[in-house]
């Protein structure tokens, strides 16, 4: 057999089945709804797809395309009242909302100043909460660039992209639901559980999330998903923690972050790439110091970091921290213009525990 012919048959991407998904799945549109949907026009297929099922389906579809660079553009040219400001009737529009699905379209970054980028974070964070008190989701397209980053082909990362929603499968949502059922077993262990510590090479850090509720996140706001996730207790991180897999942030790869916590705070962070980047969310507002997140991977069918977060935090053995805000579906009270997530994988040897009872050694789940 040839290398070519020992390769797994690669998955078609169909942007209608993707849509369908998108509508009665993540969205689950109802008559007369007004749901805004976002995205990149490199998406536009899919994006068309989406407002003609919305449309079938009585929603009142709100449609916006960005052209490649539109908020790098933002970012760079605005005005200052402009970058550190919103008009108020944004606010107006948001609120007028039943929901919201955002299409990510991963693209080549421009160079824009960090502090910039970090000050039009914070002015919108006024906007981020008004759309989190309402339904909403986010998916990704398959772009080009987003398949260079995963190092794979395009036709390799659409395949990727389709397995990773069960797309493939006859029935997408009753794949989800199994997910959502394995995740409540594992919800049904962590509920009662008061201090969550984290070890690996690197990385030792304890938080309380006593009292606070577990999500099942299921593919209804982030599609593809596969994560369990809660808010700890905004001061009591205390410890130090390596995050192994590459994140992004605007952009910009940040590589070997290390974060050192006290009473809830990060007093010390450095990072062996893009520690400006990572200094200058820090700087974002007093919240981005502290967590919003934590979140276990349990998506066995992602293995491997694409360099998307969309993916990444799903892997299975892996668990996330995000700084800046909280879910308040969680009980988390923490606000902040970021919800920056940021990954390390337990695989090669970490151990998580729950009140002093190991739950999960070297990504496996005990």
């Amino acid at each position: 057999m040839t290398p070519e012919q020992s390769r797994p048959e690669l998955a078609s991407y169909d942007p209608k089945k993707h849509a369908e998904l998108l509508a009665d799945y993540c969205l689950y549109a109802a008559p007369g709804e007004r749901l805004m949907v976002t995205g990149g026009t490199e998406a536009a297929s899919l994006l068309r797809e989406v407002t003609r099922a919305l449309l079938i389906r009585g929603a009142r579809p709100v449609t916006r395309l960005e052209y490649p660079g539109q908020m790098d553009d933002l970012a760079e040219l605005a005005s200052d009242e402009v970058l550190g400001s919103f008009h108020p009737a944004e606010a107006t529009d948001f609120g007028a909302l039943d929901g919201s699905l955002r299409v990510l379209t991963p693209e080549q970054p421009g160079q824009v100043d960090a502090a910039r980028r970090a000050r039009l974070t914070a002015s919108r964070a006024e906007l981020a909460g008004i759309r989190a008190r309402r339904k909403w989701s986010l998916t990704l397209y398959p772009t080009a660039y987003a398949a260079a980053q995963a190092n794979m082909t395009l036709p390799e990362f659409e395949s990727f992209v389709t397995r990773a929603m069960f797309l493939d499968r006859p029935d997408p949502v009753a794949a989800w639901g199994e997910v959502r059922a394995m995740q409540a077993t594992l919800i049904e262990r962590l509920r009662v559980a008061d201090t969550i510590r984290i070890e690996a090479p690197g990385t030792d850090i304890t938080l309380r999330v006593g009292g606070r509720t577990w999500a099942n996140s299921d593919g209804k706001r982030n599609m593809p998903s596969g994560e369990v996730f809660t808010g700890p207790i905004e001061d009591t991180a205390e410890g130090v923690i390596t995050f192994t897999v590459p994140a992004q942030y605007n952009g910009t790869t940040v590589r070997g972050a290390r974060l050192v916590f006290r009473a809830g705070q990060v007093v010390e962070a450095t990072a062996d790439e893009g520690e400006d980047v990572l200094r200058a969310a820090l700087a974002t507002d007093p919240g981005a110091r502290r967590l919003g997140e934590l979140g276990i991977g349990t998506n066995g069918g992602i293995q491997t970091p694409t360099g998307n977060i969309l993916f990444d935090e799903k892997i299975g053995g892996t668990v996330h921290l995000a700084l800046g805000r909280s879910y308040p579906e969680t009980g988390g009270t923490n606000t902040s213009g970021i919800h920056w997530d940021l990954i390390t994988d337990l695989r090669g040897g970490g151990r998580l525990s729950a009140d002093g009872e190991v739950i999960q050694e070297g990504g496996q789940f005990l």
